[in-house]
């Protein structure tokens, strides 16, 4: 059975439904699966939840999603460059849960591991602690220290950006685009993969594939792509 698909609608087909846990990869705008949020964004589907480490820019990545309001709920570790998820989550319409980053990559790792919760010291004391079990632990100088219980994601559906794919789904990404995508794969019901080229199975280096097949239940190859980039910054021409 192909896990090859011919665009990203018909790779999403029958895995999308209202009020579900997504879990998406990238960084800002390093990696993100675009071709796949654009098919959520056009299937119309409601209430969503996503677990992404940011919720992209206005009109990119998840950002498309939250200006036509398909977005219910946040679990994200910066979201400063949003003024629409600003709006909305001042308003009060849209749920956030906010997740140090280093800690949002180990939920979702843990939730691919098949492991429900973890004991970090992060957060201890802060805001991210509220609500959540404390437990003190020895270190390894045997000093006593506070812990707080976190959560492993286990999503409905996760949506991933890899550089090539082969036709059994082991993937390569291309150098920072790797991010979040590793954690964010394994922890889905189902994975679905955009990439940018697709090759024979057994093309591969071995010692190269990234994430191995097992987790990709479908791909669907998106090129060509535009570089996009969230802030152009450059110096003032100097006179001679």
């Amino acid at each position: 059975m192909t896990k090859i698909y011919p665009d990203a609608a018909s790779a999403l087909d029958g895995v999308l439904r209202n009020n579900m846990l997504i879990a998406a990869g990238g960084f800002g705008l390093c990696g993100i699966p675009e071709r796949l949020l654009d098919a959520i964004r056009d299937s119309g589907v409601t209430g969503l939840t996503f677990a992404s480490n940011n919720a992209g820019i206005d009109n990119e990545g998840i950002g498309k999603l939250l200006r036509t309001r398909q977005v219910a709920k946040m679990i994200s570790s910066y979201v400063g460059e949003n003024k629409e998820f600003e709006r909305q989550y001042l308003s009060g319409e849209l749920a956030v849960e906010f997740s140090p980053q280093g800690t949002l990559a180990e939920r979702m790792r843990a939730g691919g591991a098949g492991i429900p919760g973890f004991y970090t010291r992060t957060g201890v004391g802060t805001e991210v602690a509220k609500g959540k079990e404390h437990k003190d632990f020895p270190d390894r100088d045997g000093v006593m220290q506070t812990y707080i219980l976190e959560q492993g994601i286990f999503a409905d559906l996760s949506i991933i950006k890899a550089w090539k794919a082969d036709t059994t789904g082991n993937l390569i990404f291309r150098k920072t685009a790797r991010n979040f995508n590793l954690p964010a794969a394994a922890c889905g019901k189902v994975c679905v993969a955009e990439v940018e080229e697709v090759v024979p199975a057994g093309s591969l280096d071995p010692d190269q594939i990234h994430l191995a097949g097992v987790f990709v239940n479908r791909i669907v190859c998106g090129a060509p792509y535009d570089k996009k980039i969230e802030f152009r910054t450059v110096r003032e021409r100097e006179t001679a």
